[in-house]
């Protein structure tokens, strides 16, 4: 062990363990995590080579392999627990991308909500079984986000009693789905539904792609991968273009909505009830953004306790890079970052098991706030993870650029997070929708409840922002209701301001839809300001649960320097609201330098909180033991430009040149 991480973790003031049990949800939980990834340490079949000395066909294959061995292990073992099935696969391909992704995160999910129970029958117990291996084929060329516009049709033949799967354009071939290029045999293909002349709108159709048995496309059936990518090397992206293609009837996804033999179409109860997939991934999105973070903070904390670097008292020893203010300043509001985005994902689960429940019994009311809250969410904290994640790749100066370092490679894996399930300022705006609509709720007279109640003290003038009274000049910034207190304000001042802009340009405008394009960026910025808000009161409504007086202590700390880092990152806002005072904007920002040598000594024990294995975090830099040097120019050697002394390009290129000189 390196004596720096000795020291460090022996100075802590709490005991990480109870950290660990908080953030998986139980000490039950940490304990049967930590059985799964042991038992898959421990596992000869998942042991392989560096990914990053291997090709992108290898990444594949070494996947595929990974996947395959998987699903027959956790059947083995009986895994079906959805938490223990995340576990198993994070674990076994170390948070990275792979080819089944698809198969088990959206289409055996879409089949067990869309699908009858005649459909489950025929296609759901083959798919769990893998002997169809399925994807989701949403996204096109043309289109993403905007589902309204996608091209590709499937026409009701009564004729046949079947439907014809077209992609009529370029534009309208499908695009980027996982595991669509190479592994799967079956697609849930989204395509607008056209019966009797008249065209439904986007339905989910099961359309088989490749033959069983000699895995071929099927004829009318172009399929292919789409090439590399920023990162995602061990998945096969890939575009699927359908001629004519003709399926029976009964592979329309018919749990809501269905066309009867005879074409009659007939509508769901309502149409918000196939969101529940993408409500699940979006909500999931949330936790990988703090999982991410998590990963990216722990690298760059245990690195910079370890690496010694310049001087601060001339002729002393060099200092670890730990203890400079400057990197702290780097570093800890990210820690901060990742510890209330681990809270706010557990929420987000809790509350889509929850609202689940409720809709199995016919209850939809809470189904718009979930839809809104998890679309803003996911674009507040993966584009905030994303920033976080170079940051730390930067604050491990040269070493970081170095896939040694693990970091790129969390980088790579996590960004398409913010363009994926939902573009994120789309997804921004999405939510906005949903305040605009509480917000002319209550100026209707009606009460808003959730997570936008703060808006029925609009019209009642008492945080009217224009007039809000300046708080008084000592305001004690650490306290945690006063915080969340002071983001509400901002956030209230900013959705008003949105909607009065909003109500400004529909008056002069030809179209709600131009109005609402010509205040997007005020909407974008009332939805910030109301996740900002939901993130601080939820972080501060856990801090509430913790017994441990210890573990509360070093979380609150942590609850005060995300908070009073927001205010300082954000300071117009509070201060053109007469939210705060510029005097007090000074004072956040002397807390926070305070707060950062107050986490100092347990900055290293609160990344092992997360408790990430070596393996997962794949990082020379961030070894639990901190042997990063040693372990550095090991992993060098390995480099396959190193298996030989001299290079074939040597002898065919330079030499010849040296010759003739």
């Amino acid at each position: 062990m390196n004596p720096d991480l000795r020291r460090e973790r022996a100075a802590a003031t709490f005991n990480p363990e109870l950290i660990t049990h908080l953030l998986d949800g139980s000490p039950e939980k940490t304990r049967r995590r930590r059985e799964i990834e042991n038992m898959i340490l421990s596992d000869p079949d998942f042991q392989h080579e560096n990914y990053n000395f291997l090709t992108r066909s290898e990444r594949y294959e070494v996947a595929i392999k990974k996947s395959a061995v998987m699903v027959k292990k956790m059947r083995d073992f009986g895994i079906s627990d959805p938490d223990e099935i995340m576990w198993f696969k994070n674990f076994v391909h170390r948070g990275r991308p792979e080819p089944l992704d698809l198969h088990l995160g959206m289409f055996l999910p879409t089949l067990l909500h869309q699908a009858t129970a005649e459909q489950q029958e025929r296609f759901f117990m083959p798919a769990w079984n893998l002997e169809i291996t399925g994807t989701y084929a949403q996204t096109e060329m043309g289109h993403g986000t905007h589902l309204r516009g996608l091209e590709t049709t499937a026409t009701y033949d009564p004729k046949t009693q079947e439907f014809i799967i077209n992609s009529p354009t370029v534009t309208s071939i499908k695009w980027w789905p996982g595991g669509l290029g190479k592994t799967s045999n079956h697609a849930i293909v989204l395509a607008q539904l056209i019966t009797q002349g008249k065209c439904y709108g986007l339905h989910a159709f099961i359309v088989p792609i490749r033959e069983m048995g000699t895995h071929k496309p099927l004829p009318g059936i172009t399929v292919g991968d789409i090439g590399p990518k920023f990162g995602y090397e061990e998945m096969d992206n890939g575009y699927l273009k359908m001629d004519n293609y003709r399926i029976p009837r009964e592979n329309m996804l018919m749990k809501y909505a269905q066309v009867k033999p005879d074409g009659t179409y007939v509508k769901p109860v309502s149409n918000k009830l196939t969101y529940g997939t993408m409500v699940f991934v979006r909500s999931y999105l949330v936790g990988e953004a703090a999982r991410s973070l998590s990963k990216a903070c722990t690298i760059a904390i245990r690195y910079s306790a370890v690496r010694h670097q310049s001087e601060i008292k001339p002729g002393e020893p060099e200092p670890q890079v730990l203890d400079f203010q400057t990197q702290q300043y780097k570093l800890f509001p990210l820690l901060a970052t990742a510890y209330a985005f681990q809270f706010v994902g557990g929420y987000m689960k809790d509350t889509y098991y929850r609202i689940n429940e409720n809709i199995g019994q016919g209850d939809l009311s809470e189904l718009p706030e979930l839809h809104a809250l998890t679309a803003g969410l996911k674009a507040f904290t993966t584009w905030i993870a994303n920033a976080g994640i170079e940051e730390c790749r930067l604050a491990c100066g040269g070493h970081g650029y170095s896939h040694c370092s693990g970091i790129p490679s969390i980088y790579v894996t996590f960004t398409p997070a913010c363009t994926f399930e939902g573009e994120n300022t789309v997804m921004m705006l999405q939510t906005a929708r949903f305040l605009m609509k509480s917000y002319d709720q209550v100026q209707s007279g009606k009460l808003v409840y959730g997570l936008v109640s703060y808006l029925n003290d609009l019209p009642s003038q008492r945080i009217q922002p224009q007039q809000v009274a300046v708080w008084p000049t000592v305001v004690d910034i650490n306290s945690p209701d006063n915080l969340t207190e002071i983001y509400k304000l901002r956030a209230a001042r900013l959705v008003d301001i949105a909607a009065k802009n909003l109500h400004t340009e529909v008056s002069h405008s030809e179209s709600k839809e131009v109005a609402w394009n010509l205040t997007s960026v005020d909407l974008v910025r009332a939805t910030e300001a109301h996740c900002h808000y939901v993130v601080v009161k939820l972080f501060a409504d856990k801090l509430l649960k913790i017994q441990d007086k210890a573990t509360q202590a070093v979380l609150k700390n942590l609850f005060l320097l995300y908070s009073l880092y927001g205010i300082s990152q954000k300071a117009g806002d509070f201060l053109q609201g007469n939210i705060m005072t510029g005097s007090q904007i000074s004072q956040v920002n002397q807390r926070i330098l305070e707060l950062l040598t107050v986490i100092r000594p347990n900055a290293v024990a609160l990344v092992d909180a997360f408790d990430f294995k070596d393996m997962t975090l794949g990082s020379v830099l961030g070894r639990y033991d901190g042997n990063v040097y040693e372990n550095l120019f090991e992993w060098a050697k390995n480099s396959p430009l190193n298996k030989t002394e001299v290079h074939e390009s040597y002898h065919k290129y330079l030499k010849p040149l040296q010759s003739k000189l």
